[in-house]
């Protein structure tokens, strides 16, 4: 698990149940994407909620999941540059 913390404390991440987060203070958890079925049985991650794509499809589901958290990390989780 990657954390991004900002030069004002901010923590930025990716969730996961790995870390307990609460230790690091007030939680503000956000969703991302929604990762659905298509009409045809294929898989897409629509990462409007943070203003991405919808990205797919995806024969698999677990092939959507990677596509997004790919997609969340290189391009909604802020870097130093």
């Amino acid at each position: 698990m990657e954390l991004v913390i900002s030069p004002q404390g901010d923590v930025h991440c990716l969730y996961d149940e790995c870390l307990d987060l609460s230790a690091l203070g007030r939680l503000t958890i956000r969703r991302a994407s929604h990762v659905e079925p298509t009409d045809d049985g294929q898989w897409t991650a629509d990462l409007s909620p943070v203003d991405g794509p919808i990205i797919g499809p995806f024969p698999l589901r677990s092939e959507a999941l990677a596509a997004e958290t790919v997609w969340i990390e290189e391009n909604w989780i802020p870097t130093s540059g």
